[in-house]
């Protein structure tokens, strides 16, 4: 009986799955390198789960990485940056609504970027400052993973 308890609890414990908790944070003003590391986000996530293993995401945005945020994105990017960053924000839906990511915008930068509070997405979090919110992520063992 000993024995089988033993390997029960042997079983339980390497078959558990892993957590990945990670806070990914961006900063990048290139539109066509941040709509490819939202794809790489959601990528990553499949990956993790096709494992068995669960991905605990939250994605930080600040600095040029927050016009994706924008219901009205086109009137504050150039021309050239339209397409890109419409499938960012794509992407950025995707991984909120069917991931499960929370995102979190900076209002500081919204501010730079004269996006209004009113015109960001409804699923989308605005902190004061997104720099506090990763140390705190960090702190919380979040590994980090910066998109600059």
């Amino acid at each position: 009986m000993i024995k089988l308890m033993l390997s029960m609890f042997l079983l339980i414990t390497f078959t558990q799955a892993k957590e990945y908790k990670v806070v990914f944070d961006c900063s990048s003003d290139n539109a066509y390198y941040t709509k490819t590391r939202m794809w790489l986000i959601g990528k990553t996530m499949d990956m993790i789960e096709k494992k068995g293993d669960k991905a605990i995401v939250v994605l930080t945005l600040h600095g040029g990485c927050v016009p994706m945020v924008s219901t009205s994105y086109q009137e504050s990017v150039p021309d050239e940056d339209v397409e890109n960053i419409k499938k960012a924000q794509q992407y950025l839906i995707d991984l909120s609504k069917k991931k499960g990511v929370k995102v979190i915008a900076c209002a500081m930068s919204l501010n730079a970027n004269a996006i209004e509070k009113k015109e960001v997405l409804p699923f989308i979090t605005i902190s004061d400052n997104s720099f506090i919110d990763t140390i705190g992520y960090q702190n919380d063992g979040y590994a980090l993973m910066s998109f600059k």
